[in-house]
């Protein structure tokens, strides 16, 4: 009978038997969602005999959800039926171990190389031993050195894993589907855009990060992840039917990540098998863009660009905003799933400087994507309201004057962004220069501003309600 044995420090446990595999391993494949889940496909051989079989898998996540394994024998279907699925997560440890065996005997030797033998009554504080002649020993956790078992209990395993008992028809090699959805896999995308010193055009890179935290390493498996919000149903849990995608990149070699559309999600089909090791990071380019053309413009927002000062007036920084088309003119034109983006751009010795980051979400072909920088040092707006008048029970007038400074050495335009109130309806009855609605409650004035000097906007506006 084999003894199984644990080297102290007790959470280091050394186990001395074999696994043995049933089903030789085919063709694998992993879609994740950017939700921290993904759905498992894979093909195995396992030979059946005619009759009642009891299949055990090991290689399995050990975040699998038991309630979604789907298992199919393509080889026979009509001949093969699964009259029970069982998934086991009891897990071998010390303290398992430990529990199975009280009551029963046990060896311990201690660090000074004392060899205690007896039944195990508890594990409390240290380890309880009583000995043949009935004497009663408690040795401290720190005093050990290892703990011999005779043989692993019944109902412990070394590994996650799922058993069948299938009812075949006759002796055959079956060519077995098994499919199930598993926690602790994600992915997210993240993007560098380096300006060009004139910040009219950018070079875009993009790379997906895969995170497996699955309890499982994934060899050479096909890897798709896919973009979009899939709705879950509430517990308890139903298995959800997945949804792939693709993608292609603007470089002249050939892309790693392939995208295509199903149903209302976008799938990132990676070309290449991926070994996908357990705790591990792993990143993988999927668009490189060259030259793609950008816009710089400065945005002056009532809503959230402007802070009170003590002489009852509003002031505050203009933020930046770099705009580019995900559009195939720009060399773009695919469906950009959500992530970071950091921006660069080169320093006088040309090395690169962070100059801020922002999130893209996902953003279909087609489609403009505007992302903020942060707060321009030498672009200056201030706000102050000239006039207040009630009108009636349910009428108001007030007027506005902004003012935007620029201390840069030359002219720019800035987007002066004004947020009306949002209940009843307004109306503007003077302004100084034409304004843009840009939805029922806000509108932007697009303002030249000379280099080292100043422009102003005033307006009027009628509340009612």
């Amino acid at each position: 009978m084999k003894k199984i044995k644990i080297m102290v420090p007790v959470s280091i446990v050394v186990l001395f038997f074999a696994s043995i595999g049933v089903a030789a391993k085919g063709r694998l494949q992993v879609t994740i969602y950017n939700d921290n889940r993904a759905l498992v496909n894979e093909h195995r051989v396992i030979p059946l005999k005619k009759g009642l079989n009891e299949i055990r898998l090991t290689d399995v996540s050990a975040r699998i959800d038991p309630t979604s394994v789907h298992v199919a024998s393509l080889t026979d279907p009509e001949g093969t039926r699964v009259l029970e699925q069982n998934f086991e997560y009891d897990l071998v440890s010390t303290s398992r171990l430990l529990e199975k065996y009280l009551d029963r005997q046990i060896k311990v030797v201690t660090r000074d190389g004392t060899t205690y033998k007896g039944t195990l009554l508890g594990t409390a504080g240290g380890l309880i031993i009583q000995n043949a002649t009935g004497g009663i020993t408690v040795l401290k956790e720190e005093h050990l050195r290892e703990i011999t078992f005779p043989s692993l209990p019944n109902g412990l395993i070394t590994r996650p894993t799922l058993m069948w008992r299938i009812d075949a028809a006759k002796d055959r090699k079956h060519n077995i589907e098994l499919a199930y959805i598993t926690r602790g896999l994600d992915w997210h995308a993240d993007y560098v855009l380096s300006l060009s010193n004139d910040d009219t055009k950018a070079d875009l890179d993009g790379w997906v990060t895969v995170n497996n935290r699955a309890g499982m390493t994934f060899k050479d498996a096909h890897t798709k992840l896919v973009a979009g919000s899939l709705h879950r149903a509430p517990p308890p849990p139903r298995p959800t039917s997945y949804q792939v995608l693709r993608k292609e990149t603007g470089a002249a070699k050939e892309p790693q990540v392939q995208q295509r559309a199903l149903f209302e999600y976008h799938l990132y089909d990676i070309k290449r098998p991926l070994t996908i090791q357990n705790n591990q990071t792993k990143q993988i380019q999927f668009v490189t863009c060259h030259q793609v053309p950008v816009k710089k413009r400065y945005i002056l927002d009532s809503g959230h660009n402007y802070t009170w000062s003590p002489d009852n007036r509003q002031k505050g920084k203009a933020e930046v905003q770099i705009l580019f088309a995900n559009d195939r003119k720009s060399g773009l034109g695919m469906p950009l799933p959500a992530g970071v983006c950091r921006l660069y751009k080169s320093d006088v010795d040309d090395s690169k400087q962070l100059i801020g980051e922002d999130r893209i979400e996902h953003t279909p072909m087609d489609e403009n994507i505007i992302l903020t920088v942060g707060k321009a040092f030498d672009v200056v707006g201030e706000r102050v309201k000239t006039s207040q008048k009630v009108l009636g029970k349910r009428s108001r007038k007030e007027s506005w004057r902004i003012e935007v400074r620029n201390h840069k050495r030359k002219k720019i335009s800035v987007h002066v962004l004004e947020r009306l109130n949002p209940w009843g309806e307004s109306e503007i009855v003077n302004e100084s220069q034409h304004h843009t609605r840009k939805t029922a409650s806000a509108m932007e004035y697009l303002v030249n501003v000379p280099t080292k000097g100043k422009a102003e906007i005033t307006y009027t506006v009628i509340y009612r309600w």
